[in-house]
């Protein structure tokens, strides 16, 4: 399901529209125009290439050059999204591994980024840089303390068709014992608008919507504009884990070799996780899958078998356990009043193809494939539902909205999802409510197409905590309020890192929901870190929202649609007033594209909808290429304690609803004391600019700031 807000793209990831309305719908003209990306089988254009150098010795390297030399290798540099760790303490998910990024360690490849261009490798990666290896390079990262196991985040070219490739990838440690990932890009590489296309040479989806390269309908421009293709390629990366021979300790040196004669002619690696996984869990006394037929060598389907344990289970009371293996499944495992329990997600995956269903199923799914559903609301949903320990690997490389391909899904009332990894599916947990008193902890959720969670209608009195994810297609964390209020829940700890489009969190209306101690870093394009939005015909705010404590790094991105810059966290009326207590307290906004924070209303409606009730108190903003404000509807804010350095352009971009009356922009700030700091233009909230002052430039010019450093 699509739609269009005045002939502009719209999209729908089980919801309407996320798209934004174009330039030409905010009635303002575009000052530039984004060039044409390369084609797929090569490295996407627009790579901001540092000097090829070799980190590890400060001296010239890349291809060609000479190798780096000596045993001792650079000392390992430990980052958590791209950061140093005391920038982001006690925020963001306790995780058992460490990362490094690539751009840190020792190579003989070349640095790519930092870059923010959307289209582009870097953009895409943590932190915004990357390492590109061609054959015969390498990269060689130090461990910082022992480790069994690796995760390696990467990306290589997809084949001319669209369908990907495969490549090698050899490890070794201080040189010796090889093994060798098989990497792929079957799972990554999408074109085009909005669903998205795994074909590079497609033609536009949607020639009836207004679009950014030309700045034109291209169905109504006479002549057809010339669109290059592969049209706008993205979510590029990928990630594999490999478990190690044995255990290293800290000191030993991992390399990532791109043999000579590998099939890609590039391979980009963004990062590499390090752990030390402890041996597999076992239990006794449980209904083990294995005695009713299981295959954990993944060669037979083991649904069936899975099902069989389930019923003896319910039956007896017992837990029903996957000892270490694969396990074959492709459809749906439904669950109700059961715990299913793993070895844990290094040893246990649960794996399925994508088959296609004929007829499609009265949903509209035309595919299925592994997943752990419970019953559907209407049926009265699924209850004491308990899933640990194990990986779920899906098999989804485009997007079709209608399909319940997800990692898991249904209703699942008074239930936990704790310690699972979820790969590859469309949305790793979508819950249809409504229904409460769910736990999700402790997870990884990485490679989705769409979101990585969703409350979707009525979820209440729920937690979403400690959960790691990474590299989804569309919002990561979601409270979608459609028809019924999800309320009473809490997004708290959670690390979230490169969504390639739309948000880290957002939440369309509800009540009392609260969203705390998150750690987001770089959303790639039309998006930001947080968003609060009465869209998607969602129930409005209601009661207190609240917004406390999180930190979000390098966000307030370029709106592809819009033509501006947003916010790190951007609240957005579309189709009704926010007008509820909505207060954002102790956030910190790092190095942020353009704005620190940002309040629109959609164009068609900026005379019908405001924005009021929001408090911004105990801010820090470190860094901005525009202002810390961007005001772009009625209403009105409060301030306090909102501290700002390194500001880019005008504290306050106030241009209300764009009517310019003589009494001043429509859009109030109160200044309720200590907002202190500002950029080369003076305090960002000095006292001229209050309560109502008109200081519109729309696209005010962005100045990068320098990195975040300790307050």
């Amino acid at each position: 399901m699509s739609r269009s807000i005045l002939g502009v793209p719209s999209h729908w990831s089980g919801r309407p529209s996320r798209w934004l309305a174009a330039t030409a719908v905010l009635g303002i003209g575009l000052s530039t125009i984004t060039p044409a990306p390369a084609p797929a089988a090569a490295e996407p254009t627009g790579l901001a290439v540092a000097k090829p150098t070799n980190l590890a010795t400060g001296k010239p390297s890349g291809h060609g050059a000479a190798k780096p030399s000596g045993h001792g290798g650079s000392a390992p540099v430990v980052t958590r999204a791209g950061l140093d760790p005391a920038l982001v303490a006690g925020r963001g998910a306790a995780v058992d591994f460490l990362e490094q990024e690539a751009e840190h360690a020792r190579t003989t490849g070349t640095v790519i980024g930092p870059d923010r261009t959307a289209y582009t490798l870097p953009a895409e990666a943590s932190g915004r840089s990357a390492v590109r290896l061609h054959p015969g390079q390498y990269v060689e990262f130090t461990l910082p303390r022992a480790a069994n196991a690796i995760t390696v985040r990467y990306s290589i070219p997809d084949s001319p068709d669209g369908g990907g490739i495969t490549a090698p990838l050899h490890v070794t440690v201080n040189g010796k014992g090889r093994q060798t990932m098989t990497l792929t890009s079957e799972y990554s590489w999408l074109y085009n608008q909005y669903p998205f296309s795994n074909d590079p040479d497609a033609d536009l989806l949607h020639p009836d919507w207004w679009i950014t390269e030309c700045g034109c309908v291209p169905a109504a421009t006479t002549p057809f504009p010339t669109i290059a293709k592969p049209f706008r390629p993205m979510h590029f990366y990928d990630e594999q884990r490999l478990r190690l021979d044995r255990t290293y300790r800290a000191g030993d040196r991992i390399r990532l070799t791109a043999p000579t004669g590998s099939d890609a002619a590039w391979t980009v690696i963004d990062l590499l996780d390090s752990e030390l996984v402890g041996p597999p869990r076992v239990r006794l006394l449980a209904a083990n899958v294995l005695a009713f037929g299981a295959d954990p060598t993944g060669r037979r389907d083991s649904a069936d078998a899975i099902d069989r344990a389930i019923a003896f289970a319910k039956r007896t009371r017992l837990t029903v356990y996957l000892p270490p293996g694969t396990y074959q499944v492709n459809r749906h495992i439904i669950v109700d009043d059961v715990t299913i329990e793993g070895a844990g997600n290094w040893y246990t995956v649960v794996k399925g193809r994508q088959v296609a269903l004929d007829p499609p199923a009265p949903d509209g799914s035309v595919h299925t494939g592994v997943g752990f559903y419970g019953r559907d609301a209407a049926d009265g949903g699924s209850r004491n539902v308990h899933l640990s320990g194990f990986a779920i690997s899906g098999d989804v490389r485009e997007r079709i909205d209608t399909d319940q391909v997800n990692g898991i899904g249904g209703a699942m009332s008074d239930s936990t999802i704790d310690g699972l990894h979820i790969q590859h599916t469309k949305v790793g947990i979508w819950f249809d409510g409504p229904m409460r008193n769910v736990r999700v902890t402790n997870n990884i959720v990485v490679d989705q197409i769409a979101d990585a969670l969703n409350f979707h209608t009525g979820v209440t009195d729920s937690t979403v905590r400690n959960n790691f994810i990474r590299n989804t297609g569309d919002d990561a964390l979601a409270m979608w309020s459609d028809r019924v209020a999800d309320a009473r829940n809490t997004f708290d700890r959670n690390t979230i890192q490169t969504p390639t489009l739309a948000n880290g969190i957002a939440l369309y209306g509800g009540t009392d929901n609260t969203v705390s101690n998150n750690l987001i870093a770089d959303p790639v394009r039309e998006g930001s870190g947080i968003q609060l939005g009465s869209r998607f015909g969602a129930e409005p705010f209601a009661g207190t929202t609240r917004i406390t404590d999180n930190t979000v790094v390098r966000a307030g991105t370029y709106e592809l649609n819009w033509n501006i810059g947003l916010g790190a966290i951007w609240i957005y009326a579309l189709e009704r007033d926010i007008d509820a207590d909505i207060r954002v307290t102790g956030d910190h906004y790092l190095d942020s594209t353009y704005n620190a924070i940002m309040l629109v209303s959609e164009w068609s409606v900026k005379d019908l909808y405001s924005i009021d009730g929001v408090s911004f108190a105990d801010i820090r903003v470190d860094g901005t290429g525009t202002s810390v404000l961007s005001a772009r509807a009625a209403g009105g804010a409060s301030f306090a304690n909102v501290d700002a350095r390194n500001v880019g352009a005008v504290g306050v971009n106030n241009c209300g609803s764009f009517n310019f009356p003589p009494t001043g922009s429509e859009f109030r700030l109160t200044d309720l004391g200590g907002n202190d700091g500002g950029g080369t233009t003076g305090p960002w909230l000095a006292p001229w600019l209050l309560p109502n002052t008109i200081t519109c430039d729309d696209r005010p010019p962005v100045v990068p700031p320098p990195p975040p450093s300790r307050w």
